[in-house]
């Protein structure tokens, strides 16, 4: 669409060798999101005023004035932030050079953000957004532009993919938010406007579950690749004692689950004495039925409760298939014999006759448990030697 702004009714100021207007409208805010000066482009003399047209709806006149805002308006409505961008295209140029195949001059940022009233920072923004524009072939090169001229301008809508208002985003964490957004298919500005303001981004996640698990998603995955940021976590979960038993509880339901995975996944089963060996086909089935109910659960379900089930349903088949088979019973005993064998063999050989001596450490159930232990030992050494005799 081709723009046209009708300049301003405020008369012309010298300010050298060339005759500029006088800035209209009140002084720009440092920052606003948008830069919308309401007075011609430098080196633009201003025209004689032509008042528009009135115009008429249901018989009445509207003010002139009033007629040429809501055009104004309507352009910017269409364009967006080119409208403004193609003020600073087109009449900005390092060095203040003249256009080609004119003898209009352009002038340098500096000078023109002194004759809109604004940073040369702000300038630069729309200047090198559209210099990102051009090169994508959305808007002509500088160099065809002239001042003065108007061209047919992008849709609104596209703007913001190449303006940012924030000085934060030339910064490498600026650099690195934008980079972000863009990967997740956002505006970068949008990101680095939560990241402007994170008591607004903690009020949202207080507020707004959606956010929340957005932030908590985003916190998960930030965390594979942070190990500073894991230990941070993990120190607040340990601290919160609402935290570390949640987190204990799931802990338990994620090791019963992945031992009934283990059976499906695997084929084996672990008895209750540390053997491992082949799953019974019913054993089976039945740890793949568990599982599949566990896998269809939504995130929001909780899994404690279906976890345990089949754990203990599993658990339960285990020890039947255990019992049902003489051999891998005979084994599991044997099993569990030596077990519990070396655990006390541990134990014992943990003791010393240096504290045994010690007077203040000598009581005297201390004696009669030893003897009651060798009493026990010796009815075992005696059982295996009957057992040794008869087999």
């Amino acid at each position: 669409m081709t723009i046209a702004f009708t300049p301003s009714e405020s008369a012309p100021v010298e300010t050298g060798p060339v005759v500029v207007p006088e800035p209209a409208g009140p002084v720009m805010a440092a920052e606003p999101e948008f830069w919308e000066p309401s007075a011609p482009g430098p080196q633009e003399a201003p025209a004689p005023q032509e008042a528009p047209e009135p115009h008429a709806e249901d018989g009445r006149d509207h003010d002139p004035v009033v007629v040429r805002d809501a055009r104004d308006f309507g352009v910017y409505a269409r364009t967006g932030g080119w409208a403004f961008a193609l003020k600073v295209a087109r009449s900005v140029r390092p060095g203040g050079q003249a256009a080609e195949g004119t003898a209009r001059t352009k002038v340098s940022a500096k000078a023109f953000a002194e004759l809109a009233g604004c940073s040369p920072e702000r300038v630069m923004r729309y200047y090198k957004a559209w210099d990102m524009a051009a090169d994508d072939g959305l808007v002509p090169q500088f160099e065809v532009l002239v001042p003065g001229e108007d061209i047919e301008l992008p849709d609104a809508d596209v703007w913001l993919s190449y303006y940012t208002s924030r000085n934060s985003a030339s910064s490498v964490r600026g650099q690195a938010i934008s980079a972000a957004a863009e990967a997740e298919g956002i505006r970068p500005t949008k990101a680095l406007e939560v990241a402007e303001n994170p008591t607004a981004l903690r009020a949202a996640i207080l507020a707004d579950p959606g956010t929340a698990e957005a932030a908590r998603g985003a916190l998960l995955d930030r965390m594979k690749e942070d190990p500073a940021l894991q230990t941070e976590m993990a120190r607040a979960i340990a601290r919160t004692d609402d935290l570390k038993k949640a987190v204990a509880s799931e802990a338990k339901a994620a090791d019963r689950i992945g031992y009934v995975r283990q059976i499906v996944e695997n084929g084996q089963i672990r008895t209750p004495a540390g053997q491992t060996v082949e799953a019974p086909a019913e054993l089976r089935a039945e740890a793949e039925r568990h599982l599949s109910l566990l896998d269809e659960l939504d995130d929001s379900e909780e899994a404690g409760e279906w976890a345990g089930e089949a754990y203990d349903t599993v658990k339960g088949l285990v020890a039947k298939a255990v019992e049902e088979d003489p051999a891998l019973r005979v084994q599991e005993r044997r099993t569990k014999f030596y077990n519990s064998l070396q655990k006390a063999t541990k134990v014992f050989e943990e003791l010393t006759l240096d504290e045994v001596m010690e007077e203040d450490i000598y009581e005297a159930d201390m004696l009669q448990r030893l003897e009651a232990l060798q009493e026990a030992i010796g009815t075992c050494i005696s059982a295996l030697r009957k057992a040794t005799t008869t087999s």
